[in-house]
């Protein structure tokens, strides 16, 4: 059986995380870093390659972070690297189990990781499954935007499976028309979407479950998974639709990687053939344990795929 690869496009980050103590413990951390963690840990290594699409700089902590890259079974040879930056860093603090974050990140290397087209292509030409986010498109300028939207609509005409999580965070746009409509443009290069409500409705204004999928499907997108904090969740597709409810809910310790965690264990059992309902039962128990456990990524060998 050939070895298939999972690509995931975007920026990977410095995390400083409290501690109860108060004290910062050093991690590396980031919205697709997260999910192809997740990913890594749910899908067997002899079957599936997890590998990372970003660029990072030459400086020590560039270093380190390959270094876990590698030491975690995650592919790095789609890592570009930029002399003259470095990676972002962000510093988490926890209230009552709710996380605020303060960042670190103008001169991110990872602002740069479209500018190598050919690169780019190369590594999405080896991939079969190319997730990217709406921090992705946000963190780069807009010429990178067109040319990591192309190279995507690209690989989706071959028959790569594009997934697109939303993960609109409005603070990181020049402006919230700016946010939408390049989401949605991102949106219609998707084959799954994977949007969270709470965000949706708070920014485009949807009344339900149905009305987000809706959008969605209307901008391309073949199936739309719209997450819901835990609450009842609709899976989505051009015939047919499921909602899910009665999911199991906790009393978090850290909400860090909630939604990530979701959309690693969701694709890597919608990848290995399960049915979606079987994927949200499963994205759903990986997120569970993440989010009893302080900052983004627990160890792998820890996650019951």
């Amino acid at each position: 059986m050939d070895r298939k690869t999972f690509l995931s496009v975007g920026e990977c980050m410095i995390e400083m995380a409290a501690l109860e103590n108060g004290d910062f413990r050093l991690g590396f951390a980031g919205d697709t870093m997260n999910t192809a963690w997740y990913v890594r840990a749910c899908l067997p290594q002899e079957s599936w390659n997890v590998a990372y699409f970003t660029r990072l700089g030459e400086d020590p902590y560039s270093a380190k972070m390959l270094n876990f890259f590698t030491e975690n079974g995650i592919d790095t040879s789609r890592i570009g690297r930029d002399p003259t930056r470095r990676p972002g860093l962000y510093m988490i603090e926890i209230t009552d189990g709710e996380r605020s974050f303060t960042y670190w990140r103008d001169q991110s290397a990872a602002k740069t990781l479209a500018d190598d087209r050919v690169f780019m292509s190369s590594a999405f030409e080896a991939a079969d499954v190319i997730y990217f986010s709406g921090i992705t498109m946000a963190i780069l300028p807009e010429a990178g935007r067109s040319t990591l939207l192309e190279e995507l609509a690209a690989a989706r005409r071959v028959g790569k499976t594009t997934v697109f999580d939303p993960n609109l965070r409005p603070r990181l746009w020049s402006s919230p028309e700016v946010m939408r409509a390049t989401t949605m443009q991102a949106a219609g290069v998707a084959d799954i979407v994977l949007p969270s409500f709470d965000d949706e409705a708070a920014h485009f204004g949807d009344a339900d479950l149905d009305a987000c999928a809706d959008r969605y499907l209307a901008a391309g997108a073949k199936s739309v998974l719209v997450k819901n904090g835990g609450g009842p969740m609709l899976f989505a597709g051009a015939e047919s639709r499921h909602r899910m409810d009665a999911l199991e809910r906790v009393k978090p310790v850290d909400t860090t990687g909630a939604g990530d965690s979701f959309n690693g264990g969701f694709l890597s059992a919608l990848m290995s053939g399960a049915p979606a309902e079987t994927a949200i039962v499963k994205g759903h128990a990986v997120s569970l344990q993440v989010i009893m456990h302080r900052g983004a990524l627990m160890p792998m060998a820890d996650v019951k795929a």
